[in-house]
């Protein structure tokens, strides 16, 4: 039986993934040159904010394999970018190495780019050609559309419950209701998020880190804490040095609030003043700042009563859930969205994949139609 090489697509859609705990707020790219008779020429994916990006990492594998690429292919999982950043534009390196094709899953949906890439390769001969790999390169990347598109991150809500839905006994107790593999199976989700989001319940009930300990990962994500009234301990234990943390607000700004503020930017937090309905901080408004911060993927591990806020105000794209083999009765719910007066008033979801994650269950499932943009 013969077997057929994989599609170089395919092979840059692997590298990009190898991007997942790496790149952000960029998007993860894969690049994969080839010769006119299949043959690899270089390849690479998109480095740390500031390094480079994948077509140049795989232009330098060439380079350093004493690879001619001129008149080469390159594969690469979105549109090779057209503006100076932190790095110069990818179409320009390419057309300078002589490349004579480039196959491209998407357009970039960043404003900065959005098909001048194409433009400008096509303008100095360059073939191009868009759409194999479209599907898995756009949701390797949801986040970063979402960004681009909306101008919101994609807000990804965990949870960890019993089969029946109860996240903590009455009196607080959680730890631990899944298992240490679907512990470590969420700690890989933390790492490719941009922003960890926890409120100031789980900070005063459980003093968390919230950092990634489970999975290898050479960056930190943000931590996000939505505080209305400023309570956060400076002595918590999620001030971890040289990691960046925003605190959203919405308290009075009164010289006590003043006070608590100082307290914390002295231990390195960022405090942002957000107030909305009835002393809570915004949480639409708050999606779009961390957006501009360049935040794509926010995951979310909160308590019940911000997993409701979230749910209520439609702000929630995707839920992870880790369900445990066990019974535990009457306790806290996943999220406190209050009564209904009618099933249709429910979230309607839409499940993304069920796997076994050691003796739980894990289970993705995205709100019906938040990914139509």
């Amino acid at each position: 039986m013969t077997i057929s090489a994989p599609h170089p697509i395919d092979q840059a859609l692997g590298l990009a993934a190898q991007a997942l705990f790496l790149s952000s707020p960029n998007p993860r790219v894969g690049c994969v040159i080839t010769a006119p008779d299949g043959r690899l020429l270089g390849e690479g994916f998109t480095q740390q904010a500031g390094g480079p990006h994948a077509e140049v990492m795989a232009l330098r594998a060439a380079q350093a394999a004493g690879n001619d690429v001129r008149g080469a292919t390159a594969y690469v999982t979105l549109e090779p970018c057209a503006h100076q950043g932190r790095t110069g534009p990818c179409c320009d390196a390419l057309i300078a190495a002589g490349i004579g094709k480039v196959v491209a899953s998407l357009e970039d949906p960043n404003p900065l780019v959005a098909g001048q890439g194409f433009a400008r390769l096509r303008a100095a001969g360059v073939e191009v050609e868009v759409g194999p790999g479209a599907e898995a390169a756009r949701e390797l990347n949801i986040g970063f559309f979402s960004r681009m598109v909306r101008s919101t991150p994609w807000v990804r809500l965990k949870v960890a419950a019993s089969l029946d839905g109860t996240t903590a006994l009455h009196n607080g107790a959680s730890q631990w209701i899944t298992s240490p593999a679907a512990r470590a199976d969420g700690h890989a989700w933390r790492a490719r998020s941009c922003a960890v989001l926890t409120g100031i319940g789980t900070v005063l009930q459980d003093d968390p880190v919230l950092n990634v300990r489970e999975v290898a990962t050479l960056r930190q994500p943000h931590l996000v804490v939505v505080d209305s009234r400023l309570q956060t301990p400076p002595n918590a234990s999620l001030f971890i040095a040289g990691r960046a943390c925003t605190i959203y607000a919405a308290g009075t700004m009164d010289t006590e609030f003043s006070a608590r503020k100082a307290a914390l930017e002295a231990r390195g937090a960022t405090v942002v003043h957000l107030p909305g309905a009835e002393g809570k901080v915004d949480l639409p408004a708050m999606l779009r700042d961390l957006a501009a911060r360049g935040v794509n993927e926010l995951h979310v591990e909160a308590g019940h009563r911000l997993h409701g806020a979230l749910v209520r105000e439609r702000l929630v794209d995707e839920l992870l859930l880790y369900l445990a083999p066990r019974l535990l009765g009457p306790g806290r719910g996943m999220a406190d969205m209050g009564p209904l007066e009618a099933l249709a008033q429910g979230l309607p979801l839409q499940f993304q994949g069920v796997e076994r994650v050691g003796p739980d269950l894990r289970v993705l499932a995205r709100v019906a139609g938040r990914d139509a943009f």
